[in-house]
């Protein structure tokens, strides 16, 4: 592998969702990066390891490096979490060094990586992407749904934000990220379950929780919805309005 920097999708769980030159390009890059202080508490590290062990032994054996990346929405403090990525890739980039930085789901669905890939490919050094099985994706197919049919639109939503903005769409609506922000949705969906059906029509919920990992949930409807402490950071609820 040439010098340079590689996001890698390792999709959303199921070590048997990542590609094939995803585990290509892990056995073939001189460093491991991982988007996490503790490589122990790194979902895309937890992921890569199973799928990479099965084929080519121990992850562990290549050079491995945790990064820190705060979770908080203070632009100052992902600004300097930022700069000091951008200058510690660069920096080993320089030294002649191919890197992949692992990530769940996919490199270009609201990652952390796409902000230093953007940076790396403007500073004329080389920034690939490989892809990954994006987890919204994963989700529709543990639940044998379709996000969209014919004319239908899909509206991918981190639930991070303003839940109650999107639900002015139409289409499938799909909360990306929900965990931390259950309780709110909950109460916004009844509310809008309660308009919906005074109008004649119907709103089907969906949720899985961690798909494709150990403590993975599924649920349907809005009384399923587990209380926000039995749910992980990943959680994804899915909500078609049918008028």
């Amino acid at each position: 592998m040439k010098k340079g920097l590689t996001g890698v999708g390792v999709g959303p769980g199921d070590a048997g969702l990542i590609t094939i030159n995803a585990i290509k390009a892990i056995r073939d890059c001189d460093i491991i990066l991982l988007p996490n202080e503790n490589k122990d508490d790194c979902y895309a590290y937890k992921i890569a390891k199973t799928a990479y062990e099965d084929i080519y032994g121990d992850i562990d054996d290549k050079e491995i490096r945790s990064m820190s990346f705060p979770m908080t929405k203070d632009e100052t403090i992902l600004k300097k979490a930022q700069d000091n990525a951008f200058e510690d890739i660069t920096g080993l980039i320089d030294e002649g060094k191919s890197l992949v930085f692992l990530t769940i789901g996919d490199p270009c669905v609201y990652s952390t990586y796409h902000y230093i890939h953007r940076r790396v490919a403007e500073s004329g050094r080389r920034a690939d992407i490989i892809s990954g099985v994006p987890s919204f994706c994963a989700v529709a197919a543990r639940l044998g749904i379709s996000l969209g049919d014919k004319d239908e639109e899909i509206h991918i939503i981190p639930a991070t934000y303003d839940v109650k903005k999107a639900m002015e769409y139409t289409g499938t609506r799909v909360y990306m990220k929900s965990g931390r922000k259950l309780e709110e949705l909950k109460t916004a969906l009844n509310t809008e379950n309660d308009i919906v059906k005074s109008q004649g029509g119907s709103l089907l919920v969906y949720a899985v929780s961690e798909c494709g990992l150990p403590g993975e949930k599924v649920m349907y409807g809005i009384d399923e919805l587990c209380n926000q402490a039995q749910l992980g950071y990943l959680t994804i609820v899915i909500v078609k309005k049918r008028i």
